[in-house]
Order: structure tokens, then C-alpha cells, then sequence
């Protein structure tokens, strides 16, 4: 009994023992647990439990099998699971091997023996499988040298002091000052190959981007070659020695041809009708300086009654004074458009008449026509529908309503800011001819400004006693010797509209100018604080960035160009999938870069950018479709996606997509076929039963 007892307590011992002993998850490179998602849940597992798993494509088990199994035991699995890198070796050229032919596993050695005149890339008689393949590619390469003295570096010199290189080694080579390589640096590499030096070294004559004075190069090019040809551009008010305010200069062989020397416009008061007066007199005017006319004797005036000074003089056309003038009949008719109001059959001297386009066409030049002495001035043009906007516009800390490009002339687009900022300006934005009106501002909320009490002085009572305003913040105000309140609001520092009191007269522009090369749009009628005029290029001419004047502080800004499109480039071509990153432009002028992104997960492959030479861009880039993983797909073939909740069904090239069997389904395909690889939007799907 006593014997009996101590044998059932070694055996109680033994059990309590055991219990703690177990197996955690196996870790396997290159390898999977079959059933490996219902299995993971019960680990540590106990002595005895047998698992199996499987390698990737390339990899393999020690015993050679497609599901090896393993055992839990008190040393832990056995045997320890691996997936060794499966190395195939090919026929050798130029060397012999008794291997060729064969698959070998990770950790495996091969002889190799060259032929004469041939080694390995290492200079070893052996290569060995290791986990990313071959130690060195199994080939046999010439050990033939290649030697400085068999290539010339023209206008550059060899900068290591080796004289004899193995195939496939390289050299550095630098140019001298003011040569570059063909890619725009100051050095570059040769290679020895097998038939000798890869290329011959190539330095040619460069000159670096100059600093201009009183001007500007339209292009983000940094070096350029000889003979390379540089546009600028004068500052707004300036010119160049021979008058102009675009022009060229070349890179020589003793570097630019000439450096442009920009200089300020001026404008002189011609001879004028001794019965025409002018304000301000005097003997010079700079580029904006307006010239205001008046007639004595009470005569009438004939023309504008105010001109600008621009880069190209004074427009329009200044006026003349009459004693006598005539009325004009009805306005005439306006193709694709009509008058607002014809509410009489004769018009006096000076009256006008407002037009409109019929819808879905753009209307070019001064929208409203005068009577001047007897004659109409130059009707506006009704174009065709206008040009759709290709994108978006990116707003910066913003974001647009979700929409489908193109974009129609005439179509507007919903904007909103993202969270903690605040926005500044029209909440939308309108395709109106190719071109998004203005963009407004998502400010950062707690960095907008406050605004100032307003100062009346003693002209104007406010309705509030607060001495600062938060933005938005909306009050009232009433003039001394007024009865009613008059609203303004302050926004981002500034009220809108600004308090007046004091009875500011208002600005007006001069009748907007005739710009060279473009349609005649001759007028006498003067615009107000933020009218805008639309100009049109005559045939053979395109637009050099702005298509429209504004009427800002008694001038015209942002000044029209109308340049020969034979040597600009119009806009970037579109790819498939992705766009420019900046506003389209009318016309680039040459040199002009212009980059490109693609949509989200898709990837650009190509040059980032494209450049404006003679006429013509340059090769686009391309954007390599997304993998989209279908639902319906996944369904049909009773599988899921591994991770749960993707940020999307999307996948870039390159990327792996992961998929497990649906529950209650088991792998019909083999295990590897479940990681797939995405390649240019097509991958295989697998399938479960």
C-alpha cells in the first residue's frame, strides 16, 4: 500500500509538472501556418500538437515538402520550422559548371570554374544560395581591363588617380568650370563593360541662370546649353534699351550674349489742341499715372475723358474737343448677344447702352457701348461656349465638394475648410472659360486678426461701445445727419465695407486700353472699383498669363499679353489619371516648366515635369493604374480582405494585397496565391470553398 501510495505520488508530481509546458505562435519567415487564422486563437498550444505550414513562392522547407508538419515538444517545435531560399542555377556562359541546370536550397555552395580570361564578379571559384538569392550573379564576366588612356574627357579631367579598371567598375569624371554634362551636372561616371568604357564622357558649355535686373526669366531652369535661348521679361513699367519689354539673350561660348539692362517707362504729354485742357500737367509719367482732359469754352468732348500710361503709351486715344456733335440711332445688333435696355430710337452724345451674351457664351471687350459725335463705339464679342476647367484647384487647408472633372464653362464648385480654420472670401469658385475665379483663403481659426473700432471722428455714431471685434463680427454704424444704420463687417482685420463718413469719391478707371496684337475694343466708357474687362487675341497670337483687366484704384491692373504662339506652347497635354499642379495658363513662354501629380494610388512613372521648347512640351509622364479590389469579386469567390477595415479597396503598384477565406470556408487555391502582388491594376484573386 505504502509502495502504491509513493508511485501514485511521483506520478501526481510528473502531471503538475507538465502542465506549464506549451508552445507559443511560430514565428516563420517566408512562411504560413495552415489554417493559420482559426489556429491562432488557441495558442500556446500542448505537448504533442502537431501543426503544418507552408513557404512563399521561391522558399521551401528542409524536407522538400508543400506542408511540412511540425510537433510541440518540451524543446520546443520540432523540427524548427524554416523556409529556405530556393536558388535556381542556369548554364554558365563563358565558364563550366557540373551544377548547371540544378535547384538548390539556402545555404548551399556551387563551383564554378571561367573560362580563361573570364571570372566571377567577386574573383571567387564559388557562389552560395543565401535568403535574397545568389551571393553574385552566376556568370562568368572578362577580366579584361579598361584604361584612361582609351577615352578623352573633353573640357573635363578624371578626378581618381586609378589607370586601369575591371569590367563593370566605375570612374568619377568632372567638367571644367562653366561645362556641364548632359544632365546638367558638374560630374558623371563611366562604366567598363565587357567591349570597353560604357560612353564617352561628355562636358559641353553651359551657362548658369543669370541675375536679371529689373526683370524676369519665365523658367524654373537653372543651367543651359550653348546656344540655348533665355525669354525675359521687364518688371511692369519697364523696358529695355531698344524699347521693348520682352526679349532674348543666348548662351556662347564666352557666356551670355548680353546682360538686359531694364529701364523705367515713361510717357510724354503730346502736342494737344489748344482748347483741350489736362490735369496733372507736367513733362513725364510714369507707367499707371492716368491723364484726366476737360474742353473749354464749354465744348464738347469727343473720346475718353481720362487715358493711362502703359508700357506701350497712352490708351485709348485722347480726346478731341467739338462745338457741335450728333446723336446716334439704335445701338447695332451683337451676334450671340443683345442690349439689356433699347428704350428709345435716337441716343444723345455720351449715352450708353449695356449688352449681355446668350447663355453659354463669353462675352470679350467692354460690355458697354457710348455715343460718341453721331457713332457707336466698338461692340464687344460673343465667343463660343467657353473652355471647360480640366481639375480642381487645390485650396490649401481646404477642401472641395466631391465632383467628377471636367468642369463646364459656367459650373461652380462648393468649397468648405477643414476643421480649426476658417474662411476668407466667396465659398465657391466658377469655371468661366478654362479659368476658376478666385480661390479664397482657409485661415487658421485662432491666428485670424480683430478688427478696430472704427474711427469716425465727428462725422459717425457706431452701435457699439467694444473697442475690438472678432472676426465676422457684424456692426452698426450711422453718419451725423443721417437717419439709417449702415452694416460692416470685420473680416480677418479689415472691415468690409469700410466706414466712410467723410463721403470718399469714388475712383474710376479710364476707359480700358487698346493692347497691341489684340481685337479692337476701342471705348470712352470708364469703369468702376473691381470691373473687370475680358480682352481676345487676334488669330496667330495667345495670351501671356492674365486674359482680363481689373479696375483697382482709379487704374487698369493686371495687364493683358498678346504674344505670336509660334514659339509658346499651349496648356500641358493631359494624362490619364492626374494633372498639373498649378493654374493653367493660356500660353507658356518657352523654358517654362510645369509639374504633374497623379490621383491617390496611383503611380507616376516618367519625368515629374514637362518643358516648353519651340512650340511643343515635352513627354508627359504616365500614371500606372491602381489595383481595385472588387467587393463583388471577393464575394463570389468566398473570400475577405486579411486586415480589417482598409482605408480603402485600393491598392498601388507594388503593393501586397492580403486575403483569408470567409468563415466556414476552406482554401481552394494554394496558400501563396492568397498574398498577392498589384501590377499596374491587375492582380490574380484567390478562391475558397
Amino acid at each position: 500500500m505504502l509502495l502504491l501510495t509513493h508511485v501514485l505520488l511521483i506520478l501526481w508530481i510528473s502531471t503538475v509538472g507538465g502542465q506549464g509546458r506549451h508552445c507559443d505562435f511560430p514565428k516563420i519567415n517566408h512562411g504560413i501556418l495552415y489554417n493559420e487564422k482559426k489556429y491562432k486563437a488557441s495558442f500556446p498550444v500542448s505537448l504533442g500538437k502537431i501543426l503544418y505550414y507552408s513557404c512563399e513562392y521561391n522558399f521551401m522547407s528542409p524536407s522538400k515538402h508543400f506542408w511540412t508538419p511540425i510537433t510541440c515538444t518540451e524543446g520546443g517545435w520540432s523540427p524548427t520550422p524554416k523556409c529556405l531560399r530556393v536558388c535556381f542555377f542556369p548554364f554558365v556562359e563563358n565558364g563550366q559548371s557540373a551544377s548547371s541546370g540544378q535547384t538548390y536550397l539556402e545555404g548551399a555552395t556551387v563551383q564554378i570554374t571561367c573560362n580563361k580570361g573570364y571570372s566571377l564578379p567577386d574573383d571567387k571559384g564559388s557562389i552560395t544560395c543565401a535568403e535574397g538569392g545568389w551571393s553574385s550573379p552566376p556568370e562568368c564576366i572578362s577580366t579584361k581591363k579598361c584604361l584612361k588612356t582609351d577615352i578623352v574627357v573633353a573640357n573635363g579631367f578624371f578626378s581618381e588617380s586609378e589607370y586601369a579598371y575591371s569590367v563593370n567598375k566605375e570612374t568619377q569624371y568632372k567638367c571644367k568650370p562653366g561645362y556641364m554634362t548632359a544632365d546638367g551636372k558638374t560630374s558623371g561616371t563611366v562604366r567598363c563593360l565587357q567591349g570597353g568604357w560604357s560612353s564617352q564622357p561628355t562636358c559641353i558649355k553651359s551657362c548658369d541662370r543669370p541675375v536679371l535686373v529689373n526683370a524676369r526669366v519665365k523658367s524654373d531652369v537653372t543651367w543651359f546649353q550653348l546656344n540655348d535661348r533665355l525669354n525675359y521679361e521687364c518688371h511692369a513699367g519697364y523696358e529695355n534699351q531698344d524699347g521693348r519689354t520682352t526679349d532674348s539673350i543666348v548662351c556662347g561660348e564666352d557666356g551670355w550674349s548680353h546682360l538686359p539692362t531694364c529701364r523705367e517707362i515713361e510717357c510724354h504729354l503730346p502736342f494737344l489742341e489748344a482748347n483741350v485742357d489736362v490735369y496733372p500737367k507736367q513733362e513725364k509719367y510714369k507707367v499707371g499715372d492716368v491723364l484726366k482732359f476737360s474742353c473749354r469754352q464749354r465744348l464738347k468732348r469727343v473720346g475718353p475723358d481720362s487715358v493711362q500710361c502703359y508700357q506701350f503709351g497712352w490708351s485709348p486715344n485722347f480726346p478731341t474737343c467739338k462745338g457741335q456733335v450728333r446723336s446716334c440711332g439704335q445701338p447695332p445688333q451683337l451676334p450671340n448677344g443683345k442690349p439689356k435696355h433699347v428704350k428709345q430710337e435716337k441716343y444723345e452724345h455720351s449715352e450708353m447702352v449695356e449688352y449681355d451674351c446668350s447663355p453659354n457664351f463669353v462675352m470679350k471687350g467692354p460690355k458697354k457701348i457710348q455715343c460718341m459725335d453721331g457713332e457707336w463705339t466698338t461692340l464687344p464679342t460673343c465667343v463660343e461656349p467657353g473652355k471647360a476647367c480640366r481639375f480642381m484647384p487645390q485650396l490649401e487647408n481646404g477642401y472641395s465638394q466631391p465632383s467628377v472633372p471636367p468642369y463646364q464653362h459656367g459650373v461652380s464648385v462648393v468649397l468648405s475648410c477643414r476643421n480649426a480654420y476658417t474662411m476668407i472670401g466667396n465659398t465657391t469658385v466658377t469655371c468661366i472659360d478654362g479659368i476658376w475665379t478666385e480661390l479664397p483663403k482657409c485661415v487658421a481659426t485662432n491666428q485670424l486678426k480683430r478688427c478696430e473700432k472704427p474711427r469716425f471722428y465727428v462725422r459717425g455714431q457706431l452701435s457699439s461701445y467694444m473697442h475690438e471685434f472678432n472676426h465676422n463680427a457684424r456692426v452698426s454704424y450711422k453718419c451725423a445727419g443721417k437717419s439709417t444704420y449702415v452694416q460692416t463687417v470685420c473680416i480677418n482685420g479689415k472691415w468690409d465695407p469700410e466706414p466712410d463718413c467723410l463721403g470718399k469719391k469714388i475712383q474710376l478707371c479710364p476707359p480700358p486700353p487698346q493692347i497691341p496684337n489684340a481685337q479692337n475694343m476701342l471705348t470712352t466708357v470708364n469703369y468702376q472699383e473691381g470691373e473687370k474687362v475680358t480682352v481676345l487675341c487676334k488669330e496667330n497670337y495667345a495670351f501671356l498669363e492674365a486674359k482680363e483687366l481689373v479696375c483697382k484704384s482709379g487704374q487698369w491692373q493686371s495687364l493683358p499679353l498678346c504674344v505670336e504662339s509660334a514659339q509658346y506652347c499651349g496648356l500641358p497635354p493631359p494624362i490619364d489619371n492626374g494633372d498639373i499642379t498649378s493654374f493653367p495658363l493660356s500660353a507658356y513662354s518657352p523654358g517654362s516648366v510645369v509639374q504633374y501629380r497623379c490621383q491617390s494610388f496611383y503611380e507616376l512613372r516618367g519625368n515629374l515635369t514637362v518643358t516648353c521648347r519651340n512650340g511643343q512640351w515635352s513627354e508627359p509622364p504616365t500614371c500606372i493604374d491602381a489595383c481595385i479590389i472588387s467587393e463583388d469579386r471577393m464575394n463570389k469567390n468566398n473570400i475577405q480582405l486579411k486586415w480589417r477595415n482598409p482605408p480603402n479597396r485600393y491598392a498601388k503598384t507594388g503593393d501586397f494585397i492580403e486575403f483569408e477565406c470567409k468563415s466556414s470556408h476552406k482554401e481552394r487555391t494554394p496558400i501563396q496565391s492568397f498574398r498577392v502582388l498589384c501590377q499596374e491594376g491587375k492582380f490574380e484573386y484567390p478562391t475558397c470553398e
